[in-house]
């Protein structure tokens, strides 16, 4: 199926996890994708490889979504490499668990400069170079809906993603594209499993109602969905993709 023929996706944070399968499933759709990474760009080229291995097109665009400039840039190359952008998918985020008593001001400042700053700032350049009819999917998680000690921060980053997601969709409805959140559960990715024993992993699965940790393939299939014509009358919303979480 190639029903994204012709469009151009970037996807942040697509050298690995969840970001890496969806670049990959948008290019398996036709669409020419901007594979964003920070630093690791190995993981980045060979992310391009596979999906020009089939059949797609790609190119990996290092920037630092942490300040506007990397935000810049990250458009102008993906302009100068595909010459449009319809689809944004604003997936890389930082996560930094402690309790308050614990928290910096450096880790405030590095989750809200990617999580929120990033993000927000993405959709202003989206709201200037996408095309009519594009697709922004902004990324929170369903650890907002809970209260689990240690994550204040990154939930609050989260919640701001949430809400300005809501608030922006009237002002993108101009071009007539659309504009959403997709909050995640926990999901088997290399960032999920760090630092948990399998004790921990099992105690989250039996919080889930299907019983099971997600998979990437579990959220890019309903990326899948909302970048598509399908989803053309849903906005400003934010759909939590758990299993059953909250």
């Amino acid at each position: 199926m190639q029903n994204l023929k012709g469009k151009t996706a970037i996807v942040t944070g697509a050298s690995r996890g969840i970001g890496r399968t969806i670049a990959k499933q948008l290019g398996e759709l036709g669409a020419k994708v901007a594979v964003n990474y920070s630093s690791s760009a190995e993981k980045a080229e060979s992310v391009v490889r596979e999906i020009i291995q089939n059949g797609g097109e790609a190119a990996a665009v290092q920037a630092d979504l942490s300040t506007v400039a990397g935000v810049e840039a990250l458009f102008n190359q993906t302009i100068e490499a595909f010459g449009k952008v319809d689809i944004l998918i604003n997936n890389a985020g930082v996560s930094i668990y402690k309790a308050i008593q614990d928290v910096t001001e450096d880790d405030f400042d590095r989750q809200f400069n990617l999580n929120v700053k990033g993000t927000y700032f993405a959709c202003k350049q989206a709201m200037t170079y996408m095309e009519e009819k594009g697709r922004i999917i902004n990324f929170s998680t369903s650890v907002a809906g809970q209260m689990f000690p240690t994550y204040s921060v990154y939930a609050g980053t989260k919640g701001a993603v949430e809400q300005f997601t809501r608030q922006l969709a009237k002002e993108f409805a101009v071009k007539q594209i659309t504009i959403n959140a997709i909050a995640p559960g926990p999901v088997n990715t290399e960032l999920f499993t760090e630092g948990k024993t399998e004790q921990q992993i099992e105690g989250l699965k039996k919080q889930i109602a299907l019983g099971r940790i997600g998979e990437p393939e579990d959220i890019a299939n309903v990326i899948e969905f909302l970048v598509s014509e399908q989803s053309q009358w849903i906005t400003g919303q934010t759909i939590r993709v758990n299993g059953g979480f909250i």
